[in-house]
């Protein structure tokens, strides 16, 4: 059965002591069940592209972490469990607003994580990207 090995404090305060460098990005955990997560991101003018777009490297970023936490908190903490792929689809335009990342777990398994992350301007249902994520899951 399918359980959470981490809390959403425990993983805020796991980030802060693995990677507090992460807490400049600003995105902030929001929801935390069995295999799914939602991350919010506040939009600034250093998420901004020319045009008043986010950015790709934004989203990427966005959806990369929603996916972390994820993995962190269904295996419990592991600060080496690493990114093995990701690959993004942008669908639509971003809003300049707050931006919501959906991490979804498709498959866990002892040394691979793979799941999807769906990306949305706030208060807009559609989706502005889309992305499969695959991390590699080191032994405990």
């Amino acid at each position: 059965m399918d359980e959470l090995k981490m809390s959403m404090a425990e993983l805020d305060a796991f980030m802060e002591e693995h990677f507090p460098q992460e807490r400049r990005f600003g995105a902030t955990l929001q929801h935390l069940e069995p295999n799914r997560a939602v991350l919010r991101l506040p939009v600034g003018d250093a998420n901004l592209r020319p045009g008043g777009t986010v950015s790709g490297p934004t989203l990427m970023t966005l959806a990369d972490t929603a996916f972390y936490y994820l993995v962190l908190a269904m295996v419990g903490p592991r600060p080496l469990a690493v990114t093995t792929h990701l690959s993004i689809d942008f669908m639509r335009r971003p809003l300049p607003v707050d931006v919501l990342a959906e991490a979804e777990l498709l498959k866990l398994g002892k040394r691979l994580a793979v799941g999807r992350v769906t990306l949305r301007s706030d208060g807009d249902p559609r989706a502005v990207a889309h992305a499969a994520v695959t991390y590699a899951v080191p032994p405990q």
